[in-house]
């Protein structure tokens, strides 16, 4: 959708330089999420350093318990540190966390107020590596999921990482669950294409979108019902265009399963009433395609009406 939208933003209409952006944003997302599997292993170096700082005081004082070491010696985040693929990725890419010690040090000091560091450091004898895994899991996803600070810095270093947080979020999570401690340093991480069908995926439908735009914006006219095209907002043109594209380009996806998709990018792009909107015209014209065979695909019964009826008014254009 970024790329589609850029596309026609940019007047240039070169299909082949705007397919080179779309995958080379694709390579970017997965820059970030190999970033983000380096930022718990610097979390832990910090932790490392506070241990050392906390134990030498201890040793010169001797008040107080002295420091335990359970948070820094979790078997996964050693695992990860040692990991092949991204010691790899930080020698190529030269991207690290090192100019940004400090923010480095916040997280980690807003680990240690969290419920889940407090209740780990009751725990008492050696814990097992899938613990060590939880550990980690539960830290990602209720601490650095949730710091917003972590979304502008982000923000600030890449462009292309603007949308990326979410989806790339899901796969550190998937990629701690899949770790195996027999694996060691050779780990697999998660691959940036599933394999090469998925990659091709991403390129037939942004060219599907683009050279067939004509077609499907006329059905999306035919729909409209007393409002011309070009009062519809651009953005829930674009993701009805693109949308539709999907659906005749792609005979194993079911409908269903592309309406529902679009319609939650509708709601993360456009405005609040376009997720309802778009829900009942892609629903309203997929059925007149099929009843008109031209679009060899099912819908379950519609037994209740969608969210927003195909004849409501569309979101107008600012344009």
């Amino acid at each position: 959708m970024q790329q589609t939208y850029a596309y026609y933003q940019n007047g240039n209409n070169n299909l082949d330089t705007a397919e080179k952006e779309l995958f080379f944003s694709l390579s970017k997302a997965y820059d970030l999420y190999l970033y983000m599997l380096e930022l718990m292993v610097d979390v832990n170096r910090i932790a490392e350093q506070a241990f050392i700082t906390a134990t030498n005081r201890y040793n010169r004082v001797h008040e107080g318990e002295p420091p335990n070491a359970r948070f820094i010696t979790n078997q996964f985040i050693a695992q990860l540190a040692k990991n092949q693929q991204l010691k790899e990725f930080t020698e190529n890419q030269k991207k690290t966390w090192a100019d940004e010690e400090d923010f480095v040090r916040r997280v980690y000091g807003r680990i240690v107020n969290s419920d889940v560091y407090s209740e780990w450091m009751s725990r008492t004898g050696e814990s097992t590596y899938e613990e060590d895994k939880d550990l980690w899991r539960q830290l990602y996803r209720k601490v650095i999921v949730e710091d917003t600070e972590l979304d502008q810095l982000l923000e600030d270093k890449s462009l292309y990482w603007n949308d990326d947080r979410f989806i790339v979020d899901t796969f550190v999570l998937k990629t701690i669950k899949r770790f195996d401690k027999k694996n060691g340093a050779n780990q697999d991480l998660m691959p940036e294409y599933r394999d090469d069908e998925d990659r091709e995926f991403a390129r037939r439908l942004f060219r599907a979108s683009v050279l067939g735009a004509e077609h499907y914006r006329s059905l999306i006219a035919q729909s409209l019902y007393n409002w011309d095209l070009e009062r519809v907002a651009f953005m829930d043109l674009l993701i009805m265009q693109t949308a539709l594209a999907e659906m005749f380009t792609f005979s194993q996806i079911p409908l269903h399963v592309t309406i529902n998709e679009y319609v939650d990018i509708a709601k993360f792009y456009s405005t609040p009433k376009s997720g309802g909107y778009i829900n009942g015209m892609l629903d309203a014209i997929a059925r007149r395609l099929i009843a008109e065979g031209k679009l060899r695909k099912t819908l379950p019964e519609q037994r209740t009406a969608p969210a927003e009826d195909a004849d409501n008014e569309p979101t107008e254009s600012e344009e």
